[in-house]
This record gives C-alpha cells, sequence and structure tokens, in this order.
C-alpha cells in the first residue's frame, strides 16, 4: 500500500459542513484523517498498516468509528449522491458474493442442475 496523497483543499471545504465541530482540545487535521481512513478502506488493510504519513493508526481507527456513529459518512455519501439522479444501468460484482460452505455438495445430492433449459428440452 502507498501513500496516497491527501484530499485537495477544495473537495475538504465540500465536504466540510458534514464533519463534526471541533469541540475542546485542537484535533488533528480532519484532512489528513479522513483520507488516511479513505486508504485504509480502498486498500482493505488493517489500521495498523495504515501508512504513517496519515498519522497514528488509533487515530484513524476512532475517528472513523465516532464518525460512523454520528452519521457523518451516511451523510457525505447521500449528500454525494443527490445530485446523481437515476442510474441506467447497476452493476454487481460478484466476486464478493459468498457461498455457503453446504453449497459445493448441492450438485453431488442432485438439488443444483447444470446446464440451461434448453439442453433438457432436447
Amino acid at each position: 500500500m502507498s501513500d496516497s496523497p491527501t484530499l485537495p483543499v477544495s473537495k475538504m471545504h465540500t465536504l466540510g459542513p458534514y464533519l463534526p465541530k471541533m469541540r475542546g482540545l485542537k484535533r488533528v487535521d480532519d484532512r489528513r484523517v479522513l483520507s488516511g481512513v479513505v486508504c485504509v478502506i480502498r486498500h482493505g488493510a488493517q489500521w495498523k498498516d495504515a501508512p504513517s504519513g496519515y498519522g497514528p493508526h488509533k487515530t484513524l481507527y476512532n475517528r472513523f468509528i465516532r464518525w460512523s456513529r454520528l452519521g457523518v459518512f451516511t451523510r457525505i455519501f447521500s449528500s454525494l449522491t443527490d445530485n446523481v439522479g437515476v442510474p441506467e444501468e447497476l452493476m454487481i460484482d460478484s466476486t464478493h458474493l459468498k457461498a455457503h460452505r453446504t453449497a459445493a455438495g448441492l450438485l453431488k445430492k442432485g438439488v443444483l442442475r447444470v446446464g440451461s433449459d434448453a439442453q433438457e428440452a432436447a
């Protein structure tokens, strides 16, 4: 996983209203933390494997959990999709669908049919 640049300042101004307001102590740069969270999730890495340029992994994890519970990411994603409209096509990536471990034995038991309906008609 390589170090990715932080979000541009112009995009951060767009996302700024959706982030919680600062209270108490001055917190770590939101732009750096948000970029770190995106980097970890994009690469499917563990929090401890986040590049050090994004700050301590514990900060990334804690901020992600806190913002998730507050609905920050839900508000960001819904605002980004509000202006898009209805898509013409929807796609499902089947690589993320898992079969139950008993599904492998269905073919042997005759529960699952192989082939098309055209072959059965012939």
